[in-house]
């Protein structure tokens, strides 16, 4: 059998901005597909899997909440890294974010990519 197809969603857009719903729009229509998705967080995109964060966020009324969409991805088993600097300058630690997410730097992500995977930035 064929490695899965993978796709790195790199997300920049914090809770005020559309853009960051369709970046989690996308990752989950990926699923869909059946590719294997990663996700990168950097900047204010950081604050989508900061406990409690997102719960409420509804951007677009054509997507789902955000909480819902960001739970799909989890319970997809999907990757979701967040840049150390960037969690950092916010005061975040490890316990501040969801559970399966992971602080880990740009490598992680290098890595998905010189194994084929595709990216999108948002």
């Amino acid at each position: 059998m064929a490695d899965k197809k993978k796709l790195v969603v790199l997300i920049t857009r914090g809770l005020d901005d559309e853009r960051a719903s369709v970046a989690w729009s996308v990752a989950n229509g990926a699923i869909n597909t059946g590719l294997e998705v990663a996700i990168f967080l950097t900047s204010s995109a950081v604050e989508w899997v900061r406990k409690g964060a997102a719960d409420k966020v509804h951007l677009n009324p054509m997507d789902p909440p955000m909480i819902d969409m960001i739970q799909k991805v989890r319970d997809n088993g999907c990757t979701i890294m967040v840049c150390p600097p960037c969690a950092e300058v916010r005061g975040y630690t490890q316990d501040d974010l969801l559970d399966d997410v992971v602080i880990t730097g740009s490598p992680a992500m290098h890595e998905l990519i010189k194994q084929g995977a595709a990216t999108l930035c948002f």
